[in-house]
């Protein structure tokens, strides 16, 4: 398979470096991918039907986990989630999640009916502090929704600890963690992310470590009422057709999405072992380039979990970081911030009365995290040259 391969660095033109290739994937897939979508054309069956069942199927099995219902974002995962396992419209309305994250988490928890309570992250690996989260919880918290950041759980391990005695609801935000393992490595196979929560939910946004062409979602869990749930959620509240136990939404995943996801779906553990590879040789490169510690924090893996590197985010100090970027892109590299404003700071959650110094780590690395390219048709060779580049930009700071 092609991106499995080191790639054919010899007479690549050195040229721009793009956060992402979107198109290198379709090159390789191009084939597998038109007899999908025509397929699906030919059989006049575009909302729901055999092609979205069978990608729930295969989902499933990919995450170990006995359901899994497709929907139309990972925001509905979301919302769906929660909704289902109960978080919202009652008098234990609040869940515990982290403001290092992007809109969808928040919004989730306010379109269920509950509020959000925020708390500080690992100062490593960004995820939530479960130190902090066991300060937070009260007698109104009915949730918590751990962040699996970067495509790194986060550390399950005590956060189910506290949440399982007091009947809490534990919804993984797995958006940015298609395949990674929780206690996997030197301490066994370990579990899927989205198998460990009382729900997971999985984004199929096309940069995605499993991405479509479009938007498109995956709830997953092993309690057969939450899925039931999520299925009439996405659909109107049908329990059957024009027959309507709720008001629900429109949140069905269409049948193209899940033919393609589908042919994807097979390369996603190869895809994820080239990001691993591809992030060890960025840490290795930049270990020899002296550049590893102040001058550049690099991705600490955890030794609860394997990380499937949906992104490589970097830490550069918070007075040079906006002026490396900067550089880089006059070199034709691309970069990314996840994420340049904590949720807390933002204008639409004002109303909860935080203000910077609230969450001093979040904040932080707010200002300090990089996201370098990474996807799995990348070259060693352009590996390379975003590490010369980085070198040459800091040496200069």
């Amino acid at each position: 398979m092609g991106v499995l391969r080191k790639a054919q660095d010899e007479g690549k033109p050195a040229g721009r470096v793009p956060a992402i290739d979107l198109g290198a994937t379709f090159t390789d897939l191009r084939q597998e991918i038109l007899a999908a979508v025509e397929r699906v054309l030919a059989s006049g069956r575009y909302i729901g039907g055999p092609e979205v069942e069978r990608l729930e199927r295969e989902f499933a099995a990919f995450c170990d986990v006995p359901h899994a219902v497709a929907v139309s974002s990972g925001t509905d995962a979301l919302r769906f989630a929660l909704i289902a396992a109960g978080a919202g419209g009652g008098p234990r309305d609040e869940v515990i999640t982290s403001p290092l994250t992007f809109i969808a988490t928040t919004e989730a928890i306010s379109q269920a009916g509950a509020r959000t309570v925020f708390v500080d992250v690992d100062p490593e690996s960004l995820t939530l502090d479960p130190g902090l989260v066991r300060k937070a919880i009260t007698d109104r918290t009915a949730a918590i929704v751990p962040i699996h950041l970067y495509g790194q759980t986060a550390d399950m391990g005590p956060i189910l600890e506290m949440a399982r005695p007091r009947a809490l609801a534990v919804v993984e935000d797995a958006c940015q963690a298609h395949g990674a393992l929780y206690r996997g490595g030197a301490a066994g196979a370990g579990r899927s992310a989205g198998s460990l929560g009382d729900a997971g939910c999985f984004s199929f946004y096309p940069t995605k470590n499993l991405g479509g062409c479009g938007e498109g979602g995956m709830l997953t869990t092993a309690r057969a009422e939450i899925a039931a749930r999520a299925r009439s959620l996405r659909d109107h509240g049908q329990s059957e057709k024009y027959i309507h136990a709720e008001e629900g939404y429109n949140g069905r995943l269409d049948a193209l999405q899940a033919a393609i996801l589908r042919v994807k779906l097979k390369r996603l553990s190869g895809w994820n072992a080239r990001r691993r590879a591809l992030a060890a040789l960025y840490t290795e490169r930049f270990k020899e380039m002296g550049l590893a510690g102040t001058a550049l924090r690099l991705p600490v893996e955890k030794p609860w979990g394997t990380h499937v590197y949906h992104l490589y985010t970097v830490r550069v100090p918070i007075d040079v970081r906006d002026r490396v970027r900067a550089e880089l892109l006059e070199k034709e590299i691309e970069t990314g911030i996840h994420y340049p404003i904590p949720l807390h700071l933002q204008a639409c959650y004002a109303s909860l009365g935080l203000r910077e110094g609230s969450f001093p780590v979040a904040e932080r690395a707010a200002r300090e995290v990089l996201s370098l390219p990474l996807f799995p048709e990348m070259t060693d060779a352009q590996v390379e040259r975003v590490c010369e580049a980085l070198r040459v930009v800091l040496g200069r700071g």
